[in-house]
Parts: structure tokens; sequence; C-alpha cells
């Protein structure tokens, strides 16, 4: 049996005037966050840390910024395409654990629906995604509340 593990890691700024999406849903917030797609440094953390773990470029080259066909594109169908990726070259999920890093919002009402869309975007279940959230006790930019960071590890089989 062949494993892999794989990293991610992803961040953006708060910005005006934009929905707050995280972990494929949108989150109750004033500010949403600034980038290219609509900025889910959940998904896109996700992503990266599949991607790795397959043997793959990162999210950037095979979704890049500043093409009209990547702007403002939903995470989710990122997600689905990375799980494509997986599935074409015969691999699968065993589990992904995740970290969102912010003061606010307050991550645990949200973190089931999270979960449950994470597992939909990758056709596996919502009990191989943990997702967990902490704060920098006010620490660096996103303990001034200027944006969000988020982490996450994928390990994989090859089937």
């Amino acid at each position: 049996m062949k494993i892999r593990v794989g990293q991610g890691f992803d961040v953006h700024p708060f910005c005006e005037n934009k929905s707050l999406k995280l972990g494929g849903i949108v989150v109750e917030h004033p500010f949403g966050l600034k980038g290219h797609s609509d900025g889910d440094v959940l998904l896109h953390a996700i992503a990266d840390a599949i991607l790795g773990a397959i043997g793959q470029q990162d999210i950037g080259h095979h979704f890049p910024p500043g093409i009209e066909e990547t702007l403002n594109i939903d995470s989710r169908i990122i997600l689905k395409k990375v799980r494509d990726e997986l599935d074409k070259n015969g691999w699968s999920i065993c589990n992904i654990d995740s970290t969102i890093v912010c003061e606010k919002p307050k991550i645990a009402p949200y973190r089931d629906k999270m979960s449950d869309c994470i597992a939909e975007c990758l056709g596996i279940a919502a009990e191989q995604i943990q997702v967990k959230a902490t704060t920098t006790e006010k620490l660096g930019f996103t303990g001034r509340g200027e944006g969000i960071a988020a982490l996450a590890t994928c390990l994989v089989m090859k089937q």
C-alpha cells in the first residue's frame, strides 16, 4: 500500500463589499476575502495539500491568477477539479486535517457545514475531514483582523 502526505497553506486579506466564504460556505462577517477567486483560504489550503500529496504542482499552476477563466471562480469548483486529478491518478483520500487562523469570525457554528461541503466536493465522508480553528492571540496580521489564514494536511493512498 502506497501512502503520501501533502500540506497546504493560504492567506488572504479582508476586503469590503464581498461575502466571506470559508470551507465552501458563506460565513456571516462584515468583510470578505480579497483574491482573484472567491478567496476561500480553507479550500485553497486543502486543494494545495491534496495536490502536494499526489505529486502535482500547486493550485496557482492549475488555476493561475490573472486570467479571465479563474476570475471570481468558486473555490468549490477548484476543489472538484482537484478531486478529478486525484481520481485520474489513482489516489484516494484517507483524511484531511485543517486549521483556520483568525480572531473573527468564530468558526465553531460553521464547522459541520464546512466539513459537509468539503466532503461533497471531494466525494468522501465528512468524518474524513477535520476543520479546526485557532487565533494568534491578537498577534500578527490575523490577530489585528487584517485577514485569515488556513493550513491543511492531507493523507492519500494509492488505489
